[in-house]
Protein backbone atom coordinates (compact mmCIF):
# COMPACT_ATOMS: atom_id res chain seq x y z
CA UNK A 1 0.00 0.00 0.00
CA UNK A 2 1.01 3.86 -0.84
CA UNK A 3 1.74 6.16 2.17
CA UNK A 4 1.67 9.85 1.96
CA UNK A 5 1.71 12.34 4.71
CA UNK A 6 4.59 10.89 7.33
CA UNK A 7 4.91 13.07 9.70
CA UNK A 8 7.15 12.26 13.14
CA UNK A 9 5.90 14.09 16.32
CA UNK A 10 7.41 13.26 19.55
CA UNK A 11 5.71 13.62 22.80
CA UNK A 12 8.83 14.29 24.89
CA UNK A 13 11.02 15.52 21.74
CA UNK A 14 13.20 12.61 22.66
CA UNK A 15 12.24 10.04 20.73
CA UNK A 16 10.07 11.20 17.77
CA UNK A 17 7.15 8.32 16.93
CA UNK A 18 5.99 8.25 12.90
CA UNK A 19 2.65 8.02 11.67
CA UNK A 20 1.60 7.58 7.90
CA UNK A 21 -1.68 7.95 6.39
CA UNK A 22 -3.09 5.70 3.95
CA UNK A 23 -3.49 6.88 0.71
CA UNK A 24 -7.28 5.74 0.57
CA UNK A 25 -7.77 9.94 1.77
CA UNK A 26 -7.94 11.03 -1.72
CA UNK A 27 -7.31 15.13 -2.09
CA UNK A 28 -6.31 15.44 1.39
CA UNK A 29 -3.13 17.49 1.86
CA UNK A 30 -1.22 15.74 5.40
CA UNK A 31 -0.09 18.94 7.38
CA UNK A 32 0.55 16.73 10.66
CA UNK A 33 -0.20 14.55 13.45
CA UNK A 34 -1.09 15.04 16.79
CA UNK A 35 -1.47 12.91 19.58
CA UNK A 36 -4.75 13.67 21.86
CA UNK A 37 -6.56 12.55 24.77
CA UNK A 38 -10.48 11.93 25.27
CA UNK A 39 -12.37 12.04 28.46
CA UNK A 40 -11.58 8.51 29.20
CA UNK A 41 -7.63 9.28 29.22
CA UNK A 42 -7.50 7.06 25.91
CA UNK A 43 -4.78 7.87 22.90
CA UNK A 44 -6.59 9.87 19.74
CA UNK A 45 -4.58 10.08 16.92
CA UNK A 46 -5.92 13.21 15.08
CA UNK A 47 -4.43 13.37 11.51
CA UNK A 48 -4.76 17.60 10.31
CA UNK A 49 -4.77 18.80 6.95
CA UNK A 50 -6.18 20.61 4.43
CA UNK A 51 -8.47 19.62 1.08
CA UNK A 52 -6.54 19.35 -1.87
CA UNK A 53 -9.01 22.51 -4.47
CA UNK A 54 -8.34 22.92 -7.95
CA UNK A 55 -9.99 26.39 -9.27
CA UNK A 56 -12.89 27.43 -7.97
CA UNK A 57 -16.25 25.43 -9.02
CA UNK A 58 -19.00 26.90 -11.37
CA UNK A 59 -22.22 27.57 -10.19
CA UNK A 60 -24.96 24.81 -11.61
CA UNK A 61 -27.45 27.27 -11.90
CA UNK A 62 -26.33 30.55 -13.58
CA UNK A 63 -22.67 29.22 -14.63
CA UNK A 64 -20.93 32.01 -12.65
CA UNK A 65 -17.66 31.38 -10.97
CA UNK A 66 -18.29 30.83 -7.28
CA UNK A 67 -16.32 32.60 -4.08
CA UNK A 68 -15.79 31.25 -0.67
CA UNK A 69 -18.46 32.56 1.68
CA UNK A 70 -16.86 30.39 4.71
CA UNK A 71 -14.84 27.78 6.07
CA UNK A 72 -15.94 25.27 9.00
CA UNK A 73 -13.93 22.55 10.68
CA UNK A 74 -14.96 19.17 9.99
CA UNK A 75 -13.74 16.04 12.14
CA UNK A 76 -14.13 12.53 10.37
CA UNK A 77 -13.56 9.25 11.96
CA UNK A 78 -10.28 6.96 10.50
CA UNK A 79 -8.99 3.55 11.12
CA UNK A 80 -7.92 2.75 14.17
CA UNK A 81 -3.48 2.10 14.28
CA UNK A 82 -2.75 0.27 16.71
CA UNK A 83 -4.51 0.45 19.76
CA UNK A 84 -5.58 3.99 19.10
CA UNK A 85 -8.47 5.47 17.23
CA UNK A 86 -7.72 8.35 14.93
CA UNK A 87 -9.47 11.09 13.23
CA UNK A 88 -8.74 13.38 10.19
CA UNK A 89 -9.33 17.08 10.66
CA UNK A 90 -9.27 19.49 8.21
CA UNK A 91 -11.31 22.35 6.75
CA UNK A 92 -13.77 22.66 4.31
CA UNK A 93 -15.27 25.78 1.95
CA UNK A 94 -18.16 27.08 1.58
CA UNK A 95 -18.95 28.27 -1.72
CA UNK A 96 -20.92 31.04 -2.97
CA UNK A 97 -22.45 32.60 -6.02
CA UNK A 98 -22.22 36.08 -6.27
CA UNK A 99 -25.15 36.38 -9.55
CA UNK A 100 -27.91 34.13 -8.05
CA UNK A 101 -26.63 33.41 -4.38
CA UNK A 102 -26.61 29.98 -4.33
CA UNK A 103 -24.31 28.01 -2.46
CA UNK A 104 -22.78 24.80 -2.07
CA UNK A 105 -19.97 22.85 0.39
CA UNK A 106 -17.02 21.56 -0.87
CA UNK A 107 -17.59 17.74 -1.49
CA UNK A 108 -15.13 15.34 0.37
CA UNK A 109 -14.32 12.44 -2.08
CA UNK A 110 -13.26 10.26 1.12
CA UNK A 111 -16.78 10.97 3.40
CA UNK A 112 -18.80 7.80 3.76
CA UNK A 113 -22.12 8.82 2.08
CA UNK A 114 -24.67 9.00 5.64
CA UNK A 115 -21.96 8.58 8.14
CA UNK A 116 -18.98 11.13 10.27
CA UNK A 117 -16.58 8.92 9.06
CA UNK A 118 -13.85 7.76 6.06
CA UNK A 119 -15.49 5.97 3.39
CA UNK A 120 -12.18 3.26 4.46
CA UNK A 121 -13.09 2.98 7.72
CA UNK A 122 -17.12 2.43 7.08
CA UNK A 123 -15.52 -0.41 4.75
CA UNK A 124 -13.16 -1.95 7.32
CA UNK A 125 -16.44 -2.04 9.74
CA UNK A 126 -18.77 -3.69 7.21
CA UNK A 127 -15.23 -6.42 6.56
CA UNK A 128 -15.58 -6.86 10.38
CA UNK A 129 -19.35 -7.68 10.03
CA UNK A 130 -19.16 -10.20 7.36
CA UNK A 131 -16.65 -11.94 9.37
CA UNK A 132 -18.64 -12.46 12.29
CA UNK A 133 -18.13 -9.49 14.73
CA UNK A 134 -20.73 -8.50 16.98
CA UNK A 135 -21.79 -4.63 16.43
CA UNK A 136 -20.87 -4.52 19.42
CA UNK A 137 -17.45 -5.53 18.95
CA UNK A 138 -17.30 -3.76 15.77
CA UNK A 139 -17.97 -0.51 17.70
CA UNK A 140 -15.16 -1.17 20.30
CA UNK A 141 -12.81 -1.73 17.82
CA UNK A 142 -13.57 1.33 15.25
CA UNK A 143 -15.37 3.68 17.61
CA UNK A 144 -17.78 4.05 15.67
CA UNK A 145 -21.70 4.61 17.88
CA UNK A 146 -23.49 1.24 17.56
CA UNK A 147 -26.36 3.12 16.05
CA UNK A 148 -24.23 3.73 13.00
CA UNK A 149 -22.66 0.03 12.99
CA UNK A 150 -26.17 -0.93 12.63
CA UNK A 151 -26.97 1.35 9.89
CA UNK A 152 -23.82 0.44 8.38
CA UNK A 153 -24.79 -3.37 8.69
CA UNK A 154 -28.32 -2.68 7.51
CA UNK A 155 -27.03 -1.26 4.22
CA UNK A 156 -24.98 -4.45 3.43
CA UNK A 157 -27.41 -6.53 4.27
CA UNK A 158 -30.04 -5.02 1.72
CA UNK A 159 -27.46 -4.81 -0.72
CA UNK A 160 -26.56 -7.86 -0.52
CA UNK A 161 -29.94 -9.81 -0.08
CA UNK A 162 -32.73 -7.36 -1.26
CA UNK A 163 -33.72 -6.14 -4.53
CA UNK A 164 -36.68 -3.62 -5.35
CA UNK A 165 -40.33 -4.36 -4.89
CA UNK A 166 -43.53 -4.10 -7.92
CA UNK A 167 -44.27 -1.11 -5.49
CA UNK A 168 -42.18 2.13 -5.95
CA UNK A 169 -39.63 2.60 -3.15
CA UNK A 170 -40.36 -0.83 -1.66
CA UNK A 171 -37.67 -3.65 -0.74
CA UNK A 172 -38.37 -7.95 -0.88
CA UNK A 173 -36.04 -10.59 -0.15
CA UNK A 174 -33.80 -11.27 -3.45
CA UNK A 175 -36.09 -13.82 -5.27
CA UNK A 176 -33.51 -17.28 -5.74
CA UNK A 177 -31.31 -17.22 -8.84
CA UNK A 178 -31.69 -20.95 -9.01
CA UNK A 179 -34.12 -23.67 -8.75
CA UNK A 180 -34.53 -26.09 -5.86
CA UNK A 181 -35.78 -29.99 -5.75
CA UNK A 182 -35.65 -29.70 -1.73
CA UNK A 183 -36.95 -27.44 0.56
CA UNK A 184 -37.15 -27.32 4.58
CA UNK A 185 -39.95 -25.29 6.69
CA UNK A 186 -39.98 -24.83 10.45
CA UNK A 187 -40.52 -22.19 12.89
CA UNK A 188 -38.44 -19.90 15.80
CA UNK A 189 -39.03 -18.50 18.83
CA UNK A 190 -39.29 -14.43 17.89
CA UNK A 191 -40.13 -12.77 21.30
CA UNK A 192 -41.59 -13.90 24.15
CA UNK A 193 -45.22 -13.71 24.53
CA UNK A 194 -45.76 -16.49 22.29
CA UNK A 195 -44.54 -14.50 18.89
CA UNK A 196 -43.36 -16.60 16.81
CA UNK A 197 -41.59 -16.48 13.11
CA UNK A 198 -41.19 -19.06 10.24
CA UNK A 199 -38.46 -19.47 7.95
CA UNK A 200 -37.95 -21.43 4.45
CA UNK A 201 -34.18 -22.84 3.00
CA UNK A 202 -33.16 -24.63 0.16
CA UNK A 203 -31.75 -27.76 1.56
CA UNK A 204 -28.91 -28.51 -0.48
CA UNK A 205 -27.27 -25.56 0.24
CA UNK A 206 -28.85 -24.74 3.34
CA UNK A 207 -29.40 -20.81 2.49
CA UNK A 208 -32.43 -18.89 3.64
CA UNK A 209 -35.07 -18.42 1.23
CA UNK A 210 -37.71 -16.74 2.71
CA UNK A 211 -38.74 -15.76 6.19
CA UNK A 212 -41.64 -13.50 7.30
CA UNK A 213 -44.07 -13.78 10.62
CA UNK A 214 -46.29 -16.06 11.64
CA UNK A 215 -46.34 -19.92 11.62
CA UNK A 216 -49.17 -20.42 9.93
CA UNK A 217 -50.40 -21.14 6.23
CA UNK A 218 -50.09 -17.78 4.92
CA UNK A 219 -46.08 -17.72 5.75
CA UNK A 220 -46.57 -20.28 2.92
CA UNK A 221 -48.78 -18.90 0.91
CA UNK A 222 -46.36 -16.22 0.87
CA UNK A 223 -43.23 -17.61 -0.16
CA UNK A 224 -45.18 -19.07 -3.48
CA UNK A 225 -45.97 -15.89 -4.20
CA UNK A 226 -42.80 -14.66 -3.81
CA UNK A 227 -40.85 -17.19 -6.11
CA UNK A 228 -44.08 -18.00 -8.76
CA UNK A 229 -45.25 -21.28 -9.34
CA UNK A 230 -43.15 -21.99 -12.19
CA UNK A 231 -39.99 -21.77 -9.86
CA UNK A 232 -42.36 -23.85 -7.30
CA UNK A 233 -42.41 -26.57 -10.32
CA UNK A 234 -39.19 -27.51 -9.74
CA UNK A 235 -39.57 -28.43 -6.08
CA UNK A 236 -40.38 -32.58 -5.46
CA UNK A 237 -40.40 -32.37 -1.37
CA UNK A 238 -40.36 -30.64 1.62
CA UNK A 239 -38.57 -32.06 4.95
CA UNK A 240 -41.03 -30.41 8.30
CA UNK A 241 -41.93 -31.10 11.34
CA UNK A 242 -45.78 -31.95 12.70
CA UNK A 243 -47.02 -28.32 11.92
CA UNK A 244 -50.12 -29.38 9.95
CA UNK A 245 -50.55 -25.89 8.59
CA UNK A 246 -47.24 -25.96 6.40
CA UNK A 247 -48.25 -29.45 5.13
CA UNK A 248 -52.22 -28.55 4.24
CA UNK A 249 -50.59 -25.60 2.88
CA UNK A 250 -48.16 -27.17 0.70
CA UNK A 251 -50.72 -29.55 -0.63
CA UNK A 252 -53.44 -26.91 -1.22
CA UNK A 253 -50.87 -24.71 -3.77
CA UNK A 254 -48.64 -27.01 -5.00
CA UNK A 255 -50.19 -30.52 -4.75
CA UNK A 256 -47.17 -32.50 -6.20
CA UNK A 257 -45.04 -31.19 -3.71
CA UNK A 258 -44.44 -34.23 -0.99
CA UNK A 259 -44.00 -33.25 2.68
CA UNK A 260 -41.59 -36.00 4.86
CA UNK A 261 -41.56 -36.54 8.55
CA UNK A 262 -38.10 -37.64 9.70
CA UNK A 263 -36.65 -39.54 12.05
CA UNK A 264 -35.85 -36.84 15.09
CA UNK A 265 -39.28 -35.68 15.24
CA UNK A 266 -40.92 -38.88 15.37
CA UNK A 267 -38.69 -39.86 17.69
CA UNK A 268 -39.28 -36.35 19.72
CA UNK A 269 -42.84 -36.54 19.68
CA UNK A 270 -42.32 -40.19 21.20
CA UNK A 271 -39.76 -39.66 23.84
CA UNK A 272 -41.84 -36.24 24.87
CA UNK A 273 -45.39 -38.00 24.92
CA UNK A 274 -45.42 -41.47 25.27
CA UNK A 275 -41.82 -42.12 27.43
CA UNK A 276 -42.04 -39.07 29.74
CA UNK A 277 -45.76 -39.48 30.17
CA UNK A 278 -45.75 -43.68 30.88
CA UNK A 279 -42.73 -43.24 33.15
CA UNK A 280 -44.65 -40.31 35.04
CA UNK A 281 -48.08 -42.49 35.26
CA UNK A 282 -46.12 -45.56 36.10
CA UNK A 283 -44.61 -43.41 39.13
CA UNK A 284 -47.75 -42.32 40.36
CA UNK A 285 -49.24 -46.48 40.46
CA UNK A 286 -46.32 -47.65 42.21
CA UNK A 287 -46.66 -44.77 44.82
CA UNK A 288 -50.35 -45.39 45.19
CA UNK A 289 -50.04 -49.29 45.03
CA UNK A 290 -47.46 -48.80 48.53
CA UNK A 291 -44.35 -50.04 46.41
CA UNK A 292 -42.17 -46.76 47.44
CA UNK A 293 -38.83 -48.25 46.45
CA UNK A 294 -40.80 -49.19 42.62
CA UNK A 295 -41.56 -45.44 42.66
CA UNK A 296 -38.53 -44.41 43.64
CA UNK A 297 -36.21 -46.41 41.46
CA UNK A 298 -37.89 -44.43 38.07
CA UNK A 299 -37.08 -41.35 39.58
CA UNK A 300 -34.47 -39.98 37.09
CA UNK A 301 -34.57 -42.59 34.46
CA UNK A 302 -35.92 -40.60 31.62
CA UNK A 303 -32.63 -40.54 30.21
CA UNK A 304 -31.71 -43.81 30.20
CA UNK A 305 -35.33 -44.52 28.40
CA UNK A 306 -35.14 -42.14 25.93
CA UNK A 307 -31.58 -43.00 24.88
CA UNK A 308 -31.09 -45.86 22.53
CA UNK A 309 -28.78 -49.34 23.36
CA UNK A 310 -25.71 -48.45 21.62
CA UNK A 311 -25.96 -44.56 22.95
CA UNK A 312 -25.68 -46.39 26.40
CA UNK A 313 -23.22 -49.46 25.38
CA UNK A 314 -21.07 -46.39 24.66
CA UNK A 315 -21.33 -44.14 27.69
CA UNK A 316 -20.53 -47.59 29.49
CA UNK A 317 -17.44 -48.20 27.12
CA UNK A 318 -16.20 -44.40 28.58
CA UNK A 319 -16.85 -44.80 31.96
CA UNK A 320 -14.57 -48.22 31.87
CA UNK A 321 -11.80 -46.01 30.03
CA UNK A 322 -11.94 -44.03 33.22
CA UNK A 323 -13.27 -40.79 31.20
CA UNK A 324 -13.26 -37.43 33.00
CA UNK A 325 -16.20 -34.87 32.67
CA UNK A 326 -14.93 -32.31 34.91
CA UNK A 327 -10.84 -32.17 35.63
CA UNK A 328 -11.63 -30.64 38.90
CA UNK A 329 -10.52 -27.62 40.26
CA UNK A 330 -8.29 -26.89 43.60
CA UNK A 331 -8.75 -23.56 43.92
CA UNK A 332 -12.33 -23.69 43.71
CA UNK A 333 -12.47 -26.86 45.71
CA UNK A 334 -14.06 -28.70 43.01
CA UNK A 335 -13.46 -32.11 43.02
CA UNK A 336 -12.87 -34.56 39.31
CA UNK A 337 -15.60 -36.04 37.99
CA UNK A 338 -15.68 -39.16 36.08
CA UNK A 339 -18.03 -40.92 34.17
CA UNK A 340 -19.90 -43.65 35.96
CA UNK A 341 -21.08 -46.45 33.77
CA UNK A 342 -23.75 -49.04 34.89
CA UNK A 343 -26.26 -47.18 31.77
CA UNK A 344 -27.14 -50.63 30.36
CA UNK A 345 -27.57 -53.00 33.14
CA UNK A 346 -30.01 -50.54 34.61
CA UNK A 347 -32.20 -50.12 31.01
CA UNK A 348 -32.28 -54.12 31.08
CA UNK A 349 -33.66 -54.02 34.93
CA UNK A 350 -35.86 -51.10 34.12
CA UNK A 351 -37.42 -53.40 31.13
CA UNK A 352 -37.70 -56.97 33.19
CA UNK A 353 -40.10 -54.66 35.98
CA UNK A 354 -42.56 -53.24 33.23
CA UNK A 355 -44.40 -54.37 30.39
CA UNK A 356 -45.13 -50.92 28.97
CA UNK A 357 -41.24 -49.88 29.30
CA UNK A 358 -40.27 -52.77 27.63
CA UNK A 359 -42.47 -51.89 24.99
CA UNK A 360 -40.94 -48.35 24.49
CA UNK A 361 -37.80 -50.01 23.45
CA UNK A 362 -39.68 -52.08 20.79
CA UNK A 363 -40.85 -49.26 19.69
CA UNK A 364 -37.83 -47.70 19.75
CA UNK A 365 -36.27 -50.34 17.71
CA UNK A 366 -38.92 -50.40 15.35
CA UNK A 367 -38.49 -47.10 14.60
CA UNK A 368 -34.80 -46.45 13.98
CA UNK A 369 -35.32 -50.37 11.63
CA UNK A 370 -38.51 -48.89 9.63
CA UNK A 371 -36.56 -45.30 8.62
CA UNK A 372 -33.45 -47.59 7.52
CA UNK A 373 -35.64 -48.80 4.94
CA UNK A 374 -35.09 -47.74 1.16
CA UNK A 375 -38.56 -49.11 0.04
CA UNK A 376 -41.59 -46.66 0.61
CA UNK A 377 -43.75 -50.38 0.65
CA UNK A 378 -41.22 -51.79 3.39
CA UNK A 379 -41.66 -48.82 5.66
CA UNK A 380 -44.89 -48.56 5.70
CA UNK A 381 -45.00 -52.36 6.77
CA UNK A 382 -43.20 -51.62 9.67
CA UNK A 383 -44.65 -48.37 10.45
CA UNK A 384 -48.02 -50.58 10.46
CA UNK A 385 -46.57 -52.78 12.71
CA UNK A 386 -45.61 -49.89 15.10
CA UNK A 387 -49.14 -49.08 15.07
CA UNK A 388 -50.21 -52.30 16.03
CA UNK A 389 -47.78 -52.66 18.69
CA UNK A 390 -49.20 -49.26 20.02
CA UNK A 391 -53.03 -50.07 19.71
CA UNK A 392 -52.33 -53.70 21.58
CA UNK A 393 -51.07 -51.98 24.68
CA UNK A 394 -54.64 -50.41 25.39
CA UNK A 395 -52.33 -47.63 26.72
CA UNK A 396 -53.90 -44.15 25.95
CA UNK A 397 -50.12 -42.61 25.23
CA UNK A 398 -49.17 -45.50 23.42
CA UNK A 399 -52.42 -44.99 21.15
CA UNK A 400 -51.54 -41.39 20.80
CA UNK A 401 -49.06 -42.16 19.50
CA UNK A 402 -50.56 -44.71 16.97
CA UNK A 403 -52.65 -42.31 15.34
CA UNK A 404 -50.26 -39.74 15.02
CA UNK A 405 -48.32 -41.80 13.04
CA UNK A 406 -51.09 -43.11 11.05
CA UNK A 407 -52.46 -39.53 10.44
CA UNK A 408 -48.84 -38.32 9.35
CA UNK A 409 -48.43 -42.11 7.85
CA UNK A 410 -47.89 -41.26 3.57
CA UNK A 411 -45.51 -37.97 4.77
CA UNK A 412 -43.28 -40.32 7.06
CA UNK A 413 -43.23 -43.16 4.66
CA UNK A 414 -41.99 -40.63 1.76
CA UNK A 415 -38.73 -40.63 3.98
CA UNK A 416 -37.67 -44.54 2.05
CA UNK A 417 -38.00 -42.22 -1.21
CA UNK A 418 -36.37 -38.76 -0.18
CA UNK A 419 -33.98 -39.50 2.25
CA UNK A 420 -34.01 -35.75 3.38
CA UNK A 421 -34.30 -34.08 6.74
CA UNK A 422 -34.82 -31.35 8.90
CA UNK A 423 -31.38 -31.36 10.44
CA UNK A 424 -30.00 -28.14 8.53
CA UNK A 425 -32.98 -25.73 9.68
CA UNK A 426 -32.57 -27.16 13.16
CA UNK A 427 -28.70 -25.64 13.05
CA UNK A 428 -29.93 -22.73 11.45
CA UNK A 429 -32.41 -22.20 14.58
CA UNK A 430 -29.16 -22.73 16.62
CA UNK A 431 -27.44 -19.98 15.01
CA UNK A 432 -31.28 -17.65 15.20
CA UNK A 433 -30.43 -18.38 19.06
CA UNK A 434 -26.92 -17.57 18.94
CA UNK A 435 -27.96 -14.03 17.28
CA UNK A 436 -30.65 -13.21 20.09
CA UNK A 437 -28.26 -13.98 22.64
CA UNK A 438 -25.24 -11.74 21.50
CA UNK A 439 -27.38 -8.72 20.42
CA UNK A 440 -29.54 -9.70 23.89
CA UNK A 441 -32.40 -9.31 21.49
CA UNK A 442 -33.09 -7.19 18.58
CA UNK A 443 -36.24 -5.02 18.69
CA UNK A 444 -36.28 -4.78 14.94
CA UNK A 445 -37.48 -7.28 13.48
CA UNK A 446 -36.64 -6.39 9.41
CA UNK A 447 -32.87 -5.85 10.51
CA UNK A 448 -32.63 -9.06 12.65
CA UNK A 449 -34.46 -11.19 10.29
CA UNK A 450 -31.76 -9.64 7.94
CA UNK A 451 -29.06 -10.86 10.27
CA UNK A 452 -30.81 -14.65 10.01
CA UNK A 453 -30.60 -15.02 6.18
CA UNK A 454 -26.69 -13.35 6.41
CA UNK A 455 -26.27 -16.33 9.41
CA UNK A 456 -27.58 -18.70 6.51
CA UNK A 457 -25.43 -17.65 3.97
CA UNK A 458 -22.02 -18.22 6.24
CA UNK A 459 -19.66 -20.77 5.43
CA UNK A 460 -20.23 -23.72 8.17
CA UNK A 461 -16.73 -24.91 9.39
CA UNK A 462 -17.26 -28.42 10.65
CA UNK A 463 -15.55 -29.73 13.83
CA UNK A 464 -14.28 -32.96 13.52
CA UNK A 465 -14.83 -33.85 17.32
CA UNK A 466 -18.38 -33.43 17.02
CA UNK A 467 -18.55 -36.07 14.99
CA UNK A 468 -16.34 -38.70 16.13
CA UNK A 469 -19.01 -41.20 16.98
CA UNK A 470 -20.94 -40.54 13.69
CA UNK A 471 -19.64 -43.99 12.43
Amino acid sequence: MDYTGCKHVGSSGDVPDCFMIPHGLLDFDSQGTRIETDSSGKQLLVFHGDLWSADRPYCRECRTEMHINNTFPTTLRHLPFGGSLSFVRFTRRQYRCPQCGKTEMQPVAFRAEHHRATRVLEQYAEDLLCAGYTNKEVSSLTGLGQGTVKEIDRCRLRREYTESGQEEGSVVLRRPGEYATQLSIDEFKLHNGHRYATHIIDLQSGHILWIGHGKGKQVVYDFIDHVGEEWMSHVEAVACDMNSDFQEAFEERCEWIQPVFDYFHIVKNFNDNVVGAVRKDEQKRLAKSGDVDGAKALKKTKYILTSSRSTLQRKDKEADAGKVLSRGSALFHMPEVKRHGGYEARYNELLSENSLLFTVDLVKEQLRTAFAETSEYAMAERVMDIIDTCNATENEHFRWFARMLDSHFTGIIAHATYRISSGKIEGINNKIKTLRRQAYGIPDDEYFFLKVVDASYRPYVRNPKSHMFSH
